[in-house]
């Protein structure tokens, strides 16, 4: 019914509680019991605390570019909750509490955001597919996972993210096309956090919104509020139950904002307002969340003993990252090609002459 119910034609946006984490469309509110609720705000708290030791880390000299996921954390949440074991994670960049959900562990982020490959393992989260930093294929993968598990005649479904500034890829279009054509069962989602590094949703595309993009491809669609974290849930249970159940993929727009930079490399004074920021930081996912449990009695222990215990986890799962070891070479070259070019050889062996001197150096 809310595909109904929420027209993108008509640009309707799915909300259920407003900034002040008050109740506004009572009938939808989805069948969570406290103890549910309260795990979801302890996960979009751990992402948060993590989210701002990474930038921390980075801004200390002891990490590479980081892209912020502050702000996005009823989405990832969200989505995670609605993916069952089987299911399928196609991620772009900025998805990290999805990437939690499943299983991920900092470590892991840590390690690959300091050029270490190991951090794409995954030892213990399955059926995640890599970061991708290439914009818009994560898209083309995911709807060919779904193609093999339509083939398979299995019932898991696919998630993949993208954000407003990757619809304007020929992937995304070409995904969408071909995932209605099959029938896939892909839940497709846009992070829509209002930019795209520096260009505005507004100058990437005149569509009266992003989810009106699923209906040129005959899928269902739907605009969702990304800082409610129950319209989150409820969109994902909806969506994921129609492509479970052989209906096809489904787009969701999910209107947030990113309130960090683009990536620790951007400086978004450069294209956005004080004023613009103040305003959106109203509507954050954990404020508003916070603000229901509060109206409703719904207790969470200490907060501030719960950050400093996840800060420390954080840091101890950093240090292991930091002290992990030097990469292996023949990761770097003996993975590429199931017979090494002589070119790649050549580069190897100088690579080797290379650390040979530098280790007759000292």
């Amino acid at each position: 019914m809310i595909f109904k119910d929420f027209n993108p034609l008509e640009d309707k946006v799915l909300r259920i509680i407003d900034n002040d984490g008050k109740v506004v469309n009572p009938d939808l509110m989805p069948d969570l019991d406290d103890e549910t609720i309260v795990k979801a705000y302890k996960d979009m708290l751990f992402e948060r605390v993590a989210d701002e030791m990474a930038v921390s880390y980075q801004r200390q000299g002891r990490m590479y570019t980081f892209p912020p996921n502050q702000g996005q954390e009823a989405i990832h949440i969200a989505a995670g909750m609605n993916m069952k074991e089987e299911d399928w994670l196609v991620p772009a960049f900025r998805e990290l509490g999805v990437m939690l959900a499943r299983g991920v562990t900092m470590k892991e982020i840590f390690l690959y955001y300091n050029g270490n490959e190991q951090g794409s393992n995954f030892a213990n989260a399955k059926k995640v597919l890599p970061i991708a930093i290439s914009i818009g294929t994560q898209y083309q993968h995911a709807v060919g996972i779904g193609y093999s598990i339509k083939y398979q005649k299995k019932d898991d479904v696919v998630f993949p993210f993208i954000g407003d500034g990757g619809t304007s890829t020929g992937d995304f279009s070409e995904a969408l096309n071909f995932a209605s054509v099959w029938n896939v069962p892909v839940v497709f989602t846009v992070q829509n956090n209002q930019y795209a590094i520096s260009v505005p949703v507004q100058k990437q595309t005149k569509s009266i919104n992003l989810a009106v993009k699923s209906v040129a491809f005959g899928m269902k669609g739907i605009k969702v509020d990304g800082n409610d974290f129950f319209a989150m849930y409820l969109a994902y249970k909806e969506a994921s139950e129609h492509a479970r159940s052989g209906k096809g993929p489904v787009l969701i727009e999910a209107l947030t904002y990113r309130r960090g930079a683009h990536t620790t490399s951007d400086d978004p004074t450069k294209y956005r307002t004080k004023e613009e920021e103040e305003k959106w930081g109203l509507t954050d996912p954990l404020l508003r969340l916070k603000r229901y449990m509060d109206h409703k009695g719904i207790m969470v222990e200490d907060e501030e003993k719960l950050i400093a215990e996840k800060k420390k986890e954080v840091d101890k799962q950093f240090l292991e990252a930091e002290n992990f070891g030097p990469y292996p070479l023949n990761e770097v070259f003996d993975f590429m090609y199931t017979d090494m070019p002589e070119d790649l050889k050549r580069q190897k062996e100088e690579y080797e002459q290379f650390l040979n001197w530098k280790e007759n150096r000292k």
